[in-house]
């Protein structure tokens, strides 16, 4: 069997650099103290039990607090990023809304101004108000309700001028939603500890759920957890995890991520229940470019100690048929088998 070299993948956390001879040994030890502080951006007093740095959904559990209203807000992101539904449920509420508001000055600055129509036609003068301010909101202008003051015209002037710019707005918002590039990595539910080669592996395994390409995908680890300094106080350290493979250049298939527990790995020798005592996480960052938009799209996630399946292994996802044709099965992402750890 051909042994495959594991490939180095660049640590999240900064190379340490050989310190020069005439340095003291306490500079020196200051030095080593310094870079046990750096860290992938979450900081080291994250040392709460179970205290997730990534959710399941990619976003990072940090609260902000203090912020000004209008940071709090952040209108433009939340609009581009919300679930459909809810941008959706939004845009109409914000319709009914302006509708409402106008008919309402409508029939505060006189419904009799409206001409064309009877009230009765429109079950009240407020809904006869109500349904011209959609067609001057909108510019449709049926002209069967038309003003007929100088007040009346001016608020219908401003009406549609607002109501160019919102539909604008909103147009604007449609194309940013549907042009945005969104990597659609499905991940494995647990990740594993399965033998590999002649030593044991750390795995997870991905996929692409959509039929764009992906090319040119990488994917960068790191591992968090508890440490306690000499004198007793807790804190949090990450260490960039070497992978079997940091990069491929195609991504049609599935993609089973390995860290090799050879020596040096700071997995070397850790039980189910040393990860759990130290409250150990694993953050995942994957890049790639989407071949669709030509555009770096990126994903994160994260297993924690308890997502970790021990002396389990991976399963087959793939199945060629007799004409030479590959499918993959991404019901199958999650299934595994026994395996008996090397």
């Amino acid at each position: 069997m051909t042994t495959r070299t594991p490939v180095k993948a660049k640590p999240l956390h900064a190379t340490r650099v050989p310190l020069p001879d005439k340095l003291k040994n306490s500079d020196s030890e200051l030095v080593h103290q310094e870079e046990l502080r750096q860290d992938v951006g979450f900081g080291t007093r994250f040392t709460d039990p179970y205290s997730r740095l990534i959710n399941k959904d990619g976003s990072f559990n940090i609260n902000r607090v203090n912020e000004s209203f209008w940071d709090r807000l952040n209108l433009y992101n939340r609009l581009i990023t919300m679930n459909w539904v809810y941008f959706l449920g939004w845009i109409l509420l914000f319709y009914l809304a302006e509708n409402i508001l106008f008919a309402t000055i409508y029939v505060l600055a006189g419904a009799e101004n409206l001409v064309g129509t009877n009230d009765a036609m429109f079950h009240g003068a407020f809904w006869k108000a109500f349904f011209f301010s959609a067609q001057t909101l909108t510019t449709v202008g049926y002209g069967h309700i038309v003003p007929n003051s100088f007040l009346t015209s001016a608020i219908a002037a401003f009406e549609s001028m607002l109501g160019l710019l919102a539909f604008a707005l909103s147009t604007g918002l449609l194309y940013g939603r549907f042009s945005r590039p969104v990597a659609h990595i499905r991940f494995s539910k647990q990740a594993v500890v399965a033998p590999y080669l002649d030593v044991n592996g750390w795995m997870f395994r991905i996929i692409n759920e959509r039929s764009n390409q992906l090319i040119d995908v990488q994917v960068e680890v790191s591992l968090s957890r508890l440490e306690t300094k000499p004198d007793g106080t807790p804190y949090r350290r990450y260490y960039g995890l070497n992978l079997e493979r940091t990069q491929v250049t195609f991504f049609p298939n599935n993609w089973t991520l390995v860290h090799p527990i050879t020596s040096e790995s700071p997995l070397y020798g850790c039980t189910a229940g040393d990860l759990s005592r130290s409250d150990a996480e694993f953050l995942i960052l994957v890049r790639a470019t989407d071949d669709t938009f030509a555009q770096v799209v990126h994903c994160r996630y994260s297993y924690r100690y308890d997502e970790i399946q021990w002396n389990r292994k991976f399963g087959i996802m793939t199945n060629e048929n007799q004409a030479g044709n590959i499918s993959v099965d991404l019901n199958k992402l999650d299934n595994t088998e026994p395996a008996t750890l090397n």
